[in-house]
């Protein structure tokens, strides 16, 4: 039980670092499809090489700074290495998924990941499970199964027609990496913010011990699943209202609006029910040890109503992304990150007896926070279309 809980804390530790440092250039590449000659690969290369540098080197120095539990950093710093020295398929499989998706593909990204994960439950079970690796083996399972899918991205365009030629000068430094940052950077600093605030959540809760920190490692599995079809929902919002826009279908547009935040909160309620009345089960399938059920299912008690929460304010994200309103969503991530979500996490961490189901209660504190503020954010599009109409 006590090596379960240390591979626990190292997953919990390592992930929510990597996809903190990793958000940048995914979030870029995202949000830069719609350029037709676009800087296929040299910006993204040397984002990588910075993180590849930061991750292999400074992979202690920075576990400790996540304030991993003593029996837990070696592991810890073993899976940050590993998967950092992968940091270069990350940045291909977004670029490359990114390509996909700008074509109005989101199938063969699907199809990427579900290899991976295929690639990545094999490798767990041969060289966890078998070889009992570990951490290290969970890391090389990892890296691996990122390789694979970049490998299969890689070969998809090569059979598929695209209406567009990929060129040399394409990997080179050109003019369009400053619209590719001036589109991406603030969005990408949003979601930086965001995950930087999980990240220092991450380090709250390493504070209270190795059961909770297992616990909240526990829950955080089951909340990537939760956050799936929101995330989702954002991406598919972003690009179908920026096609009715276009088109000056903008009535059309707010109905799918509308449509996707129904969509998310019926799914949304599900998650939630699920989550606040069999929160117990869904951790017992992740562990069999019973502290670390009870701390996982306390912080999903507190987390349960950002399910219902994030449907709609991701749908509304993806919504006024069309608008370039980024330097407004900037000042969204700033107070929500800032001024909500980890104030209300680092008290709640440091009080006598403290709960994990109050710092959970950080993340839908904050989101409500962020619905408020995007209502404004709308308000003041609908002045400003009635002025110029």
């Amino acid at each position: 039980m006590k090596n379960e809980s240390r591979i626990s804390v190292r997953t919990l530790t390592a992930m929510a670092l990597l996809i903190a440092m990793s958000i940048v250039f995914s979030r870029v590449l995202s949000i830069s499809t719609g350029f037709v000659r676009f800087n296929l690969g040299s910006l993204p290369t040397l984002l990588a090489a910075v993180l590849f540098g930061v991750l292999v080197f400074l992979a202690r120095p920075i576990s400790s700074l996540m304030q991993a539990p003593a029996e837990a950093l070696d592991l810890t710093t073993s899976y940050v290495r590993i998967c950092g020295a992968g940091i270069f398929f990350i940045v291909a499989y977004n670029m490359l998924s990114a390509l996909f998706r700008g074509l109005g593909d989101s199938r063969s990204p699907l199809i990427f990941v579900l290899v991976a994960c295929v690639v990545n439950i094999i490798g767990d079970l041969v060289l966890v499970a078998g070889f009992h690796l570990d951490a290290v083996g969970a890391a090389i399972a990892t890296v691996a199964a990122q390789a694979v899918s970049v490998v299969c991205a890689v070969v998809m365009p090569l059979k598929k027609a695209l209406p567009f030629s990929i060129k040399k000068a394409d990997f080179r430094l050109n003019f369009q990496c400053k619209k590719f940052l001036a589109i991406g950077l603030p969005l990408a600093l949003q979601e930086f913010l965001t995950q930087l605030s999980f990240l220092a959540l991450c380090a709250f809760v390493n504070r209270l011990g190795l059961e909770a920190s297992s616990g909240y490692g526990v829950a955080c599995k089951i909340v990537n699943f939760a956050m799936l079809i929101p995330s989702a929902l954002m991406q598919s919002m972003a690009s179908f209202i920026s096609q009715n826009i276009g088109a000056g279908k903008h009535q059309r547009a707010r109905q799918t609006l509308r449509t996707g935040i129904g969509i998310g909160l019926f799914f949304g309620l599900f998650v939630f029910a699920l989550v606040l009345c069999k929160g117990d089960l869904l951790c017992s399938f992740f562990t069999t040890d019973a502290p670390v059920i009870a701390n996982g299912y306390a912080y999903l008690k507190g987390f349960a109503l950002e399910t219902i929460l994030t449907a709609i304010l991701f749908s509304m994200i993806g919504y006024l992304k069309y608008y370039r309103i980024y330097e407004l969503l900037v000042v969204q991530g700033l107070f929500q990150t800032l001024l909500v979500r980890l104030p209300m996490a680092y008290i709640m961490s440091i009080q006598p007896n403290a709960s994990l189901t109050m710092i959970g209660l950080a993340a839908p504190t904050s989101t409500a926070v962020g619905v408020l503020l995007n209502v404004c954010f709308f308000l003041y599009l609908n002045r400003k279309e009635k002025k110029q109409g």
